[in-house]
């Protein structure tokens, strides 16, 4: 459940992201009725099962909902919350065409599942990072990160550049922005490790990484992002 927005009296315009069908929009009537049918089955950042009805237009409407994994320990823990709203928050301004992403319905998965069991391990700026990473990846926009993204050269690596889409050497660095050792290396950790083994990083390398993020997807993707928090 990637988002609820309050709809008439008593409905809820839901957006949410499915494993067959990409991110869709789902309307539940009378869900914020005290005796509503679906209880409490249909609060955000929850994995449920749902049973729609297909209208014609681009808002189907929900018949029956099953909780699969509520994640309350993640709502009930401010930083894990947010960490988690801006993934969602990510995965729907980047994958918001309506097709299917086995990939990123699974990765978001991983990323809910981590966060609920230990908010603690894994509510870090190096993990929201990471996430967005291989968002990236899924997306087509994943920064190149062994050579320079300009000439090819493979060595003197000292900026990053979002409009080449990677990093640059010394010679081709006139529109880029420094990019340490430390923040490099995490950046291909990142990218190369599964969630649950993201690497630690100085706070100045992460914020390097996160603005090559940030100008990978402006350049690449047309899309701006909420910022991560330190």
């Amino acid at each position: 459940m990637l988002r609820s927005l309050r709809y008439g009296e008593a409905d809820r315009i839901l957006h949410v992201y499915t494993q067959d069908h990409g991110r869709l929009s789902v309307i539940a009537k009378g869900v914020r009725r005290t005796r509503s049918r679906f209880g409490g089955r249909l609060e955000p950042l929850a994995r449920v099962e749902l049973t729609l009805h297909v209208g014609r237009g681009d808002i189907h409407a929900i018949r029956g909902a099953q909780t699969v994994h509520p994640h309350a320990r993640l709502r009930s823990d401010a930083r894990a919350l947010d960490v988690a709203a801006r993934g969602c928050d990510a995965v729907s301004r980047l994958f918001g065409d309506g097709e299917p992403h086995p990939a990123v319905y699974h990765l978001l998965a991983n990323e809910l599942a981590l966060l609920d069991a230990d908010p603690a391990a894994h509510a870090t700026r190096a993990n929201a990072l990471a996430f967005r990473l291989k968002l990236l990846l899924a997306a087509g926009f994943a920064p190149q990160l062994s050579a320079c993204a300009a000439c090819g050269a493979g060595d003197h690596l000292v900026g990053f550049s979002g409009a080449a889409g990677g990093v640059v050497c010394s010679g081709c660095e006139a529109t880029a922005f420094p990019l340490g050792q430390d923040a490099h290396d995490f950046l291909v950790a990142a990218l190369g490790r599964p969630l649950a083994q993201v690497p630690a990083a100085p706070p100045r390398a992460l914020a390097q990484a996160d603005r090559a993020i940030v100008e990978t997807l402006e350049y690449h993707g047309g899309v701006r992002l909420r910022a991560t928090r330190e």
